[in-house]
């Protein structure tokens, strides 16, 4: 227990002890909690000082006492008298009480309590007569009324006074209470008092277990102050263990420095969290002292056996003790724990019932009892426990207990039962955790548990996981066994799609177009959408749409296949993505925006659909002159969409957001979403997505003029491009494409101007013949910009004209605006010049009237300008170089991010980067280590403002 005031009673105390407040010093202070400011609490109790009444719940242990205690130093030089009347076991008669609480308010002055203590000599008991209770507490309050200044008066550990003329008394003294009357309770449960009338008055502040938690900060401090090293990591998980509850962190924290050497420090690898609090006696000691000695035995017997159980409920319990017909009594049971705050308390949980958890530290004590019984009934209360929670549906708990009770057979069972289930439903991190408690002989028994294992494993984008458990079960497959090699095949291509192997996919096409008869939805559902993938990928649009728009629709558990990868929203989105590919913009922006309405309504079930479709739609916003709100739209959300995006669809994401910041003349964003995109693809060795980074980031340092730079790329291009060149696969072409365009861009920079002509007619018909009218449409009009310059007039008139109707009937913008620097200019003089179709004239001064991008934004100043650079920062960066600086000088992120023009998200992207590459854990390390190369930052900054 935290330390109090002293009880008000003379017997215990001479007249001022009771009115101050316990200091937290020497020894003592190391085993209160004063040694952590409670400053959230204390400001909204010292605010709320004036108030009739003021409510403090918890749990033993949880800093009640200490609070008000604290509270008293704030509130007495406001000019605020308190009486403390700290009640015990023994107070609980109303003599007793009326005699210790006259005398606490005696210690203020005799005066108050004059005429209260002459009617406690001579009225009638208070034991036997309600109105002698009514008369001493009015008594009181007409006292109280007279004193010149406010009175808080504390009713410390009001638990213990049970008796009805108690409650009588205090109830008296709130409906009567005079304005400088201020009452106080402090209780482990909550007072059998009536505060509605207050309540309705906003004449009341309560504070229960949950208030008085330590927050995770508070936390910090108090485990800092008591150990001094302790890491990060270490104080979450003993913040967790503890549920913020203060007594427990400082029973951790003593039991650990008697078993330490060295002043309470960790050992040398062995964190603090690792001691095991069943180990520590000091836990079952208090508990059994606070709580279960309050308990019956048969209900002490009850939580024995709920312990094993994260959650439980009214029948739940009944279950476990075997007495089903007991529901009505474990209702009142777990009501009344809650109640008087006895470590239980309520968690969401499935209606009807109230769903409650132990405390963690109780649970672990009564767990060490559990472990204690013999093996025959801890496996009979698991079973009782499995058959519980698969009747109801839960199946995370029920599986848990089924292997704990000697079932692992039925719980893998359960396992391929329900897991269709919790993939429909969003559940798929349930499901891996079923998967990962079932034993290795029931998962490696089991065909369909390891093709699901590999199906959570592509989930969870450990690919190579994924591809050693598919190159495991493919052996095993027997060849009759047609559903699994169904769904192997879908595997390997779902695979393929997120390693962005278009050719390994294409391997599967064979045996993805030969559905067997007995393949289940999900397996169904996710080869269409891969069918889908793949046909637009290599152009063929139409029939990519039809895979999807002809199949008939699926079923999973009596309802439609809407969320997943394989379900129906996911396809949509793809016909959504071949409208896009195909450049034909307008029907794309309907579908995506469709698809993420619907999705959001499904919530967490529907959750990859929307952002694949939010991914999809940004790109069409672009397209479409509305750059604004595709940066709206995503760059919030870019830590969740590369969790689960297609790589496709982050390659569009990063392209776009660098594409905007730059229309936007944010030019130190536009390269760092491009460098996160080619970290991105690095990471994870997608070829095809590195290509196209590097090219828009040759085409980004052509525009500012950084020729060796962009030089630099497109050398880092070729040597790409030289890799898959000798390749006859897919892949390769998409690469070629973007390191033609690099070099046509390079060529035209250099004044080039033939061999940029010659390039650009090549790829147009190479594209043209894989039916991609986007790009199509873009390069026509970078061609016409070429044969102006040229001086070939009549050709760049006519490529104009073709470039226009082609971006017109598609609905693009962004593609013929962006393709080169006078494209404006050349569409705004052929409207002046000619008169066009009515028509194409007016889609001509949307394509003018297009905010035009920033063609040459200042540049940042270089790197090392004067301070010599040392060879260890070699690998780094300008941008990094520049985030160096700027957190020498201590600055926030949020100042770099203004400082540098880039969003807070990408300045934690690079500091992750930079800490890396340092190898520290922070800032303050990162700058040292800088400063140990010898490099002066400060210096480095030459004339710079």
């Amino acid at each position: 227990m935290p330390p109090r005031p002293p009880s008000s009673r003379t017997s215990k105390a001479p007249p001022d002890a009771a009115a101050k407040p316990v200091v937290a010093t020497g020894t003592e202070q190391r085993s209160g909690v004063g040694i952590v400011g409670r400053e959230r609490l204390l400001s909204r109790l010292v605010e709320a000082r004036r108030l009739r009444c003021i409510v403090i719940t918890g749990p033993a242990g949880s800093g009640k006492s200490t609070l008000v205690a604290a509270w008293r130093q704030s509130i007495v030089p406001l000019g605020f008298d308190l009486a403390w009347f700290s009640a015990t076991a023994k107070d609980d008669t109303p003599a007793r009480f009326i005699q210790g609480l006259l005398a606490s308010v005696a210690r203020i002055d005799p005066v108050l309590v004059q005429e209260a203590a002459r009617l406690a000599d001579t009225d009638a008991d208070p034991n036997e007569d309600a109105d002698a209770t009514e008369r001493l507490a009015i008594s009181l309050v007409r006292g109280i009324a007279a004193h010149p200044r406010d009175l808080a008066l504390v009713i410390d550990d009001l638990h213990h006074l049970r008796h009805p003329a108690i409650h009588e008394a205090l109830q008296w003294l709130l409906d009567y209470a005079p304005p400088n009357l201020h009452l106080v309770f402090a209780s482990r449960g909550s007072p059998s008092l009536s505060f509605d009338r207050l309540r309705s008055q906003s004449q009341t502040l309560e504070f229960n277990g949950r208030d008085l938690r330590f927050t995770l900060a508070e936390t910090g401090q108090f485990l800092k102050a008591q150990l001094e090293d302790i890491d990060t990591r270490t104080i979450r998980t003993l913040h967790e263990l503890s549920d913020g509850w203060v007594a427990g962190l400082r029973i951790f924290t003593t039991d650990w420095k008697k078993k330490q050497p060295d002043a309470g420090r960790p050992a040398q690898g062995e964190p603090f969290a690792r001691v095991s609090t069943r180990d520590a006696q000091a836990f079952t000691q208090f508990f059994e002292d606070e709580v279960l000695s309050l308990l019956s035995p048969e209900e002490v017997h009850t939580l024995v056996r709920v312990a094993p159980c994260r959650r439980c409920c009214a029948s739940l319990c009944a279950a476990l003790v075997d007495a089903p017909e007991a529901t009505t009594s474990m209702t009142a049971l777990l009501a009344r724990l809650h109640r008087d705050d006895l470590f239980v308390g309520p968690v969401e949980g499935q209606p009807p019932e109230t769903w409650y958890r132990l405390h963690p530290l109780l649970r672990e004590t009564l767990l060490a009892r559990f472990a204690a019984l013999n093996e025959a009934t801890r496996q009979a209360v698991h079973g009782r426990a499995f058959a519980w929670f698969r009747e109801a549906g839960l199946f995370e708990d029920a599986v848990r207990h089924a292997v704990r009770s000697g079932q692992p057979d039925q719980a893998a069972a359960l396992v391929e039962q329900c897991a269709h289930s919790l993939i429909v439903r969003g559940e798929r991190r349930e499901l891996v955790g079923l998967l990962r408690q079932l034993p290795p002989k029931q998962l490696d028994g089991s065909l369909k548990l390891r093709l699901l294992a590999a199906r959570m494993q592509l989930f969870e984008r450990d690919l190579v996981a994924c591809a050693s458990t598919l190159d495991s079960v493919a052996p095993d497959v027997p060849t009759v066994d047609s559903a699994n090699r169904f769904m192997l095949a879908t595997l390997r291509a779902a695979l393929a799609v997120q390693g962005d192997d278009l050719d390994a996919a294409l391997a599967t096409l064979p045996q993805l177009l030969d559905i067997p008869p007995d393949a289940d939805a999900l397996t169904i559902g996710g080869r269409n959408n891969i069918l889908s993938w793949l046909y637009t990928q290599q152009g063929d649009y139409e029939k990519a749409r039809r895979v999807l728009l002809d199949a008939p629709p699926l079923m999973v558990d009596g309802a439609p296949l809407l969320a997943t990868a394989a379900g129906s929203l996911h396809g949509r989105n793809l016909v959504g993505m071949s409208y896009a590919m195909e450049g034909k913009m307008t029907q794309a922006e309907r579908i995506f925006r469709a698809v993420a309405a619907e999705a959001e309504q499904g919530g967490k079930a529907c959750a990859d659909a929307y952002y694949l479709a939010i991914a999809l739609l940004g790109d069409v916003l672009y397209e479409l002159n509305d750059a604004r709100q595709a940066r709206a739209l995503l760059e919030g959300k870019l830590d969740m969409l590369e969790r689960i995006a297609i790589p496709d669809a982050l390659l569009r994401i990063y392209r776009v957001l660098a594409a905007a910041n730059w229309q936007a003349g944010s030019q130190a964003e536009a390269f760092a979403q491009l460098e996160r995109l080619e970290a991105y693809a690095m990471q994870h060795k997608l070829d095809r997505v590195l290509a196209h980074s590097l090219g828009d980031q040759v085409h980004l340092r052509l525009l500012t003029g950084e020729l060796m730079a962009a030089e630099a790329l497109l050398a880092r291009l070729d040597a790409l491009h030289a890799r898959h060149a000798a390749s006859t696969l897919q892949m390769p072409w998409e690469i070629s494409e973007v390191t033609q365009r690099a070099h046509i861009r390079l060529a035209a920079t250099l004044g080039d101007i033939e061999s940029a002509a010659t390039q650009l007619a090549s790829l147009i018909a190479q594209c043209e013949a894989r039916g991609r009218q986007r790009t199509v449409a873009h390069l026509l009009m970078k061609s016409a910009a070429i044969d102006v310059q040229r001086g070939r007039d009549a050709s760049a008139r006519e490529k104009l004209i073709d470039a226009l109707r082609r971006g017109h009937r598609l609905g693009l913008l962004r593609s013929l605006v962006d393709a080169d620097p006078k494209a404006r200019q050349m569409m705004a003089e052929l409207a002046q010049a000619e008169a066009l179709d009515p028509v194409l004239a007016f889609y001509v001064e949307r394509l003018v009237a297009a905010r035009a991008p920033r063609d040459a934004p200042t540049t940042a100043p270089e790197a090392g300008a004067q301070g010599a650079m040392p060879a260890e920062l070699k690998a780094f960066s300008e941008r990094e170089i520049e985030m160096l600086r700027l957190l020498a000088q201590a600055m926030p992120n949020k100042k770099i991010a203004r400082a540098l023009g880039l969003s807070p998200e990408t300045v934690k992207w690079y500091l992750s980067r930079i800490y890396g590459k340092l190898r520290v854990s922070g800032r303050d390390e990162a700058v040292a280590r800088v400063r140990d190369f010898g490099w002066d930052m400060d210096a480095s900054r030459g004339g710079e403002a």
